[in-house]
């Protein structure tokens, strides 16, 4: 079966209609937020639970999850319907979450499996399927990049949303997760309805009738899918480690905890507002080459990190500033040349089947950060809260030194496969 290649009109790929199709990253990341920045401070400070046990834990489940991420991608081309299965996996999501953070006094690592293993299985299937209907709208690599970031807009906005109201909602964090769990229903409804009403349908697609081994057979038989899946794994990686390490950070490090909500937005918001500037970035020198910029960017910002200490305020928000705008780049440009790749691939090539791998790719990064930094911290003799200064400099280590180690790796093979990334007018 050979890509369909008559382009929609160009009605189907407006800026209104771009903007409907990306309104459902709001939920999303609105979701994915508490999930991977404030479970590990929840279990392991609030339900007592050992760091090193919650670090085990996140590790085991995003390894399940991540490999049954291929298999939902397979799945989906043979179904050939983006629109239902993003709309299906929507459910799930919204009930492994209110579990994941209303979870009862008593929870311990099973429930935070059980709870984590739903919600993740509910994300994966609405986004895999989300990501690939952006790849599979037609109007060109231009018109992909725009949908994507205006997925990855909307999803900043339901990030900034997620970090801010907890506090706002209440005094008690504990209660606050629980409030922006029960927040999640209607904010889904809405935007799934704004979805259906506007959103712009992907090409026809006949069904694809591959097994799941020669689908990914032949998306890794290609260098570029390769090379492209390796560096997003180690800059993935880069990235994921400050997220698992952040609270912790503010409240013992810099002794902010209050300005947590005004930290984690101004970060998110500075990478919404960083997106145009990355994508007219990329259309001057290419996908690839905006992105090394943005790893530069953030390397520069993470080796400040490790310098700070008590009321450093003023600073950690400058970092949140620079870093934040890396994270446009991080968010936007790796999926457009995905995307771009899935236009020009082989007859056998499917975009759910490559989204599917390019989310076992993140969800493993994310597992393998969370299983190295949390007992790596446990090892040094961190405890929350507990003060002790040798504690709190292998916190700083761990949360600014170690995170560039990765990004220059990924930047370094970037550079080296850039040529594998070149544009085309597909």
């Amino acid at each position: 079966m050979g890509p369909v290649s008559a382009e929609r009109p160009a009605a189907a790929t407006d800026t209104p209609a771009l903007l409907a199709y990306g309104v459902l990253g709001l939920p999303l990341a609105f979701a994915a937020l508490p999930v991977y920045v404030h479970v590990p401070a929840l279990y392991g400070g609030a339900l007592g639970i050992p760091l090193a046990w919650v670090g085990a834990v996140l590790l085991a489940c995003r390894a399940v999850d991540a490999l049954t991420d291929p298999l939902i991608g397979w799945f989906s081309d043979r179904r050939a319907d983006r629109r239902r299965l993003t709309y299906a996996g929507l459910p799930l999501l919204l009930l492994g979450v209110l579990l994941l953070l209303d979870p009862p006094s008593g929870a311990g690592p099973a429930w935070l499996a059980g709870a984590l293993l739903l919600a993740t299985l509910g994300y994966s299937i609405s986004t895999i399927n989300h990501t690939a209907w952006a790849a599979e709208l037609g109007g060109g690599r231009h018109a992909r990049a725009s949908a994507i970031a205006a997925r990855e807009g909307f999803g900043l906005l339901g990030v900034v949303l997620a970090a801010a109201l907890p506090g706002l909602l209440s005094q008690d964090p504990r209660a606050g997760l629980a409030a922006l769990a029960a927040i999640l229903l209607p904010l889904a409804l809405a935007a799934a309805l704004v979805s259906q009403r506007w959103a712009p349908p992907s090409r026809p697609m006949a069904a694809q009738a591959a097994s799941p081994l020669a689908a990914w057979r032949s998306a890794f038989a290609q260098p570029p899918v390769r090379h492209l899946l390796l560096v997003l794994g180690v800059s993935a990686t880069a990235a994921a480690i400050p997220s698992a390490t952040v609270m912790f950070f503010i409240a013992d490090v810099l002794q902010a905890e209050r300005w947590t909500g005004a930290f984690l937005a101004l970060y998110f918001l500075a990478g919404a507002a960083g997106l145009p500037l990355w994508l007219r970035l990329a259309r001057k020198v290419g996908k690839a080459q905006a992105w090394a910029v943005a790893m530069g960017l953030a390397m520069g910002a993470f080796a400040w990190a490790a310098t700070l200490g008590p009321g450093d305020v003023r600073q950690y928000a400058t970092l949140c500033l620079l870093s934040g705008l890396a994270l446009g780049a991080d968010l936007a440009l790796p999926p457009a040349i995905l995307s771009d790749l899935v236009a020009r691939g082989r007859d056998e090539a499917r975009s759910g089947t490559w989204f599917g791998l390019w989310n076992l790719v993140t969800k493993a990064s994310l597992g393998l950060a969370a299983g190295l930094a949390l007992p790596l911290l446990a090892w040094l003799g961190f405890r929350s809260g507990g003060g002790a200064q040798a504690g709190l400099a292998a916190l700083s280590l761990v949360y600014g030194l170690l995170p560039i180690v990765f990004k220059a790796l990924a930047l370094v093979l970037l550079l080296r496969w850039r040529t594998d990334f070149r544009e085309d007018a597909s």
